[in-house]
């Protein structure tokens, strides 16, 4: 078991990476001041994997569990959906004591973690995350949401977890598209916080395509650690963490203009990481060796890297608009300046967004 503290005064919790961890979730909740009437949330792809074992495991730790399961996709991460969580909570008999458990990747957690943040103005909140993408990145730092037609992640909170628990056994059972698309969040933090794990990656990448245990773990362990660090320096995204949003801006674009449902998340982010890249090259700031190594990563983990040829560009420019980093009218991209560092570029004209997406 590895264990990793983020440090965030009276919000701080530890993340538990533990191969066949779910087992052990229950004890661990037994850990925390909570109620013993809980509100586990699921999707209907993770529920029958795992749904009703972990459901188990908390009723063997004296906890009533009413189970929730949400469709797969990110079609479920909406106020509707909410709605009718916000229901089974009150029929389960929730109090502010009692936890809310989100069981699944990335929807699952966005959403499970909204509700918390909502319901009676809040109720603790637990993640156990089972895709890659949600273990290396969304899980952790506390941002939870649902989206508007209009935008991605609209309406949602700042709202830390009480824990996270990473069983990396989960992983066995995800589909392989499902992890490439993990592995986009995996290369955003190399390109923004440490050059020597993205030459790790590159050397590595065929290890976590063929989900190599020991090479997952380490992964897994290494990004979280880097995200705690992010998060630590700046919960609210006043300033440093928004380089965690590295790809972020022309993915969320992506996603949104084709409903939700043409991309995984970290598929719409790997185009918007090399775009974002390109653009960066044409303003001086990346060479163009560099943008290469992206471009080719990214490949090796079989992402795609480019627009598909029906989205118009003036399109995602309006949806570029709607992104919570715009300022006024002002137009904030996260730009690499080298493998291992980014800047956050405010201003950005339109011109320069527009180059970048025709190339």
């Amino acid at each position: 078991m590895r264990k990793i503290n983020l440090a965030l005064g009276e919000r701080s919790y530890p993340i538990y990476l533990e191969d066949g961890g779910l087992n052990r979730l229950g004890y661990y909740l037994q850990q925390l001041p909570l109620e013993k009437k809980a509100l586990l949330i699921t999707d209907s792809n993770v529920y029958p994997l795992y749904g009703e074992k972990v459901a188990a495991v908390m009723r063997q730790a004296g906890f009533q569990v009413a189970v929730a399961r949400v469709p797969a996709g990110e079609q479920a991460k909406t106020l509707e959906q909410a709605a009718r969580l916000y229901d089974l909570a009150f029929d389960a008999g929730l109090d502010r004591s009692c936890p809310v458990v989100a069981l699944g990747g990335g929807v699952v957690g966005d959403l499970a973690g909204f509700v918390a943040a909502t319901y009676m103005r809040g109720v603790p909140f637990i993640q156990v995350p089972t895709t890659l993408l949600a273990q290396v990145d969304s899980s952790v730092g506390g941002k939870v949401a649902v989206n508007h037609p209009r935008g991605k992640n609209i309406i949602g909170a700042f709202y830390q977890p009480r824990l996270v628990l990473i069983d990396v056994a989960t992983l066995q059972t995800l589909p392989a598209r499902q992890l490439k698309a993990g592995l986009a969040e995996v290369i955003k933090y190399g390109v923004i916080w440490d050059g020597e794990f993205f030459q790790w990656l590159e050397n590595n990448g065929v290890r976590l395509l063929a989900q190599d245990r020991d090479a997952l773990q380490y992964v897994i362990e290494t990004c979280c650690r880097i995200k705690a660090a992010v998060v630590e320096q700046d919960e609210t995204e006043q300033g440093r963490r928004a380089i965690l949003n590295y790809g972020h801006t022309v993915g969320h674009a992506v996603e949104a203009l084709t409903g939700y449902d043409a991309f995984l998340h970290g598929e719409a982010v790997a185009i918007g990481m090399v775009i974002a890249a390109r653009m960066a090259v044409q303003q001086g700031l990346l060479g163009y060796r560099e943008y290469h190594r992206i471009k080719q990563l990214i490949a090796l983990a079989e992402l795609p890297a480019e627009l598909p040829a029906d989205l118009a560009h003036r399109d995602i420019l309006q949806s570029i608009y709607h992104d919570k980093k715009v300022k006024g009218d002002q137009l904030v991209f996260i730009l690499p300046q080298q493998i291992g560092r980014v800047g956050i570029y405010r201003d950005i004209d339109e011109k320069s967004v527009m180059r970048a997406l025709k190339e």
